[in-house]
């Protein structure tokens, strides 16, 4: 299958995704007012649904996470042997059929740090920032391509051929040092002088706070 086809594939694919999610939305506006749930009202999530703002790419993640970034939460909503087989550095699992166990909400609803959800392409993580973002919490993001778009681009990016501009060669060379900071290695990297590798950062130790709940009005 060449190259055209698959991203005629991956276009009509992403097309549904977000057919689905606009129904999905949209069909919030018919439920009768006592069957709605807390958090924003169905026409801003219907806004928000349409809208690509929550997308955040894999460059962006890669250079948060070389540069020990201490503003985010990465969360893998696959299962868990899919997460044990292979993860994004510091991520967490959190499966999306799990989403919302008393244990996981104080790390997808607090306000100290974006969250950005991931899964193999943006379908499941769209699906969590979807039922998060009913319920109006803040600070959520989708790492857009998933995985998929990640091996592509930053662990096994592309050589840009003789014709391409400056720039591409520019974001080439970033993307290669950011492949050998998580593992990759090339035959020539060793003479490469002019690439500069990150140095491994440490782990990051995610502590969270709780939010406090709020206290019933009324009483005695």
């Amino acid at each position: 299958m060449n190259k055209k086809n698959i991203a005629k594939i991956l276009s009509f694919r992403y097309m549904l995704m977000a057919t689905v999610l606009i129904i999905l939305a949209g069909g919030l506006l018919l439920l009768p007012k006592h069957q709605k749930q807390e958090g924003i009202t169905s026409e801003t999530l219907l806004s928000h649904a349409i809208s690509n703002e929550r997308y955040i790419s894999t460059d962006q993640i890669s250079h948060k996470i070389i540069n020990g970034d201490p503003s985010f939460i990465l969360v893998d909503v696959r299962d868990e042997k899919s997460y044990q087989t292979y993860s994004l550095p510091n991520a967490i699992n959190i499966p999306l059929p799990e989403l919302f166990k008393d244990a996981h909400l104080e790390y997808i609803n607090q306000d100290q740090f974006d969250v950005v959800f991931f899964s193999n392409d943006n379908f499941h993580a769209d699906q969590a920032w979807l039922l998060c973002d009913r319920l109006g919490f803040k600070n959520l993001r989708v790492l857009q391509g998933g995985l998929n778009t990640w091996f592509t681009t930053i662990i096994n990016p592309s050589i840009p051929s003789e014709d391409q501009p400056l720039e591409d060669f520019e974001r080439y060379k970033t993307r290669k040092a950011a492949s050998m900071y998580f593992g990759v290695t090339y035959p020539d990297q060793d003479i490469d002088n002019n690439l500069t590798v990150p140095k491994p950062t440490p782990k990051k130790i995610i502590t969270v706070q709780k939010k406090k709940k709020r206290v019933a009005e009324g009483g005695c």
